[in-house]
């Protein structure tokens, strides 16, 4: 079979790596044993699972073994029901290891920048806003990763015209990256005295958190502003020159932080996202190549992307990607957005199968 040819130069490499590991001469180049250490613990999985389907056919043939040779019918039968077991087994255990083999996007284990804009709606979209960054914060409070604000443009009645986060754990780019696009909510406003519902939007767009290799920044391209904080922080608000504002010359992209007392925190949050926001127009080449070559749950660049809509009067929220409904909306916007994930997951996974087995 093609796929065990592959997989023995997999696990061949695999050992290799095992025993470069713990050659001195790597442990003493840190950062090449990082590396080295990382692309052997993303091979350990498939490794495994190789090894399970080695054992799986390696049983399939016993249990063959028995159904020609065997006198004893009883046997022979339990033989038959264990094969059928096996060979479901082993149907399965071939497909995840096709997906395993498939490369994954390398960003896909980065933290998470998060930028939650108001769209159509007014002061409505402003509090829908506002209830999103709540959903994601929840989120990730399950998920055991760290959120921190790095800026935010409160609404005049409640929530968030604009609010920029960070969310800091393993893999969080890889799993959030899908909320990434247009939610629309459907519901009656606070500020509406005739109870009618109406219609508004939010965009999300998650990126990858640019590491400082991914982008060179030049300190010549660089206009430093500061001025004071105008959003919670005590008693220094307003009274010290905190906030940042940075102004990538040749790009003209512009990025503020105010979240910190500190400047100096401030600007560290800043430069990281100034280098995200650079980093953002090429990622976004990378997700259009592969858009138009397979359909894709990820939205590339193109904010205008309708994909959710959170309908408050039937408590039901609809992915429009997968045409996937539930009606649990309470529980969605309390944090509980994991199946929805999956299953996005599950959709995207499969169109990147049927790519490969196209190709």
């Amino acid at each position: 079979m093609e796929i065990i040819s592959k997989l023995e130069v997999i696990k061949r490499r695999w050992e290799e790596m095992s025993e470069q590991l713990n050659d001195p001469a790597v442990m003493a180049d840190m950062k090449r044993y990082v590396k080295l250490n990382k692309d052997y613990k993303d091979l350990e999985p498939i490794v495994t699972a190789f090894n399970e389907f080695k054992t799986v056919i390696e049983h399939i043939d016993e249990s063959k073994e028995i159904i020609k040779n065997e006198k004893d019918e009883d046997f022979r039968a339990m033989a038959r029901e264990e094969l059928v077991s096996l060979e479901e087994r082993k149907e399965k255990l071939e497909e995840k290891i096709r997906l395993m083999l498939i490369p994954k996007d390398p960003q896909d284990d980065k933290n998470a920048v998060v930028e939650i804009r108001a769209g159509t709606g007014g002061d409505e979209a402003s509090i829908f806003t506002g209830d999103l960054y709540r959903m994601y914060v929840k989120y990730c409070e399950t998920k055991g990763w760290k959120t921190e604000i790095v800026d935010m443009n409160e609404g005049t009645v409640g929530g968030f015209k604009e609010i920029v986060f960070n969310v800091i754990g393993n893999g969080a780019y890889g799993i959030l990256k899908f909320e990434s696009g247009v939610h629309r909510v459907q519901r009656v406003p606070k500020t509406e005295t005739q109870g009618r519902v109406h219609t508004s939007a939010a965009s999300v767009v998650v990126l990858p958190e640019a590491e400082e290799f991914d982008i060179e920044l030049h300190e010549k391209d660089i206009r430093k502003d500061t001025y004071c904080s105008s959003g919670p922080g005590g008693q220094s608000v307003n009274t010290t020159y905190s906030a940042i504002r940075l102004t990538h010359i040749p790009s003209g992209i512009v990025v503020t932080c105010q979240d910190e007392k500190s400047q100096i925190k401030n600007l560290a949050k800043a430069m990281k996202v100034l280098r995200t926001r650079l980093f953002e127009v090429e990622y976004n080449k990378y997700l259009e190549e592969i858009s138009s070559k397979r359909k894709t749950m990820v939205s590339t660049g193109d904010r205008s992307a309708k994909i959710r809509t959170y309908n408050w009067p039937q408590g039901r929220v609809t992915d429009h990607r997968i045409n996937l409904t539930m009606y649990n909306l309470n529980a969605i916007i309390d944090g509980d957005i994991d199946e929805m994930i999956e299953k996005l997951q599950v959709a995207e996974n499969a169109e990147r199968l049927k790519t490969e087995l196209d190709n």
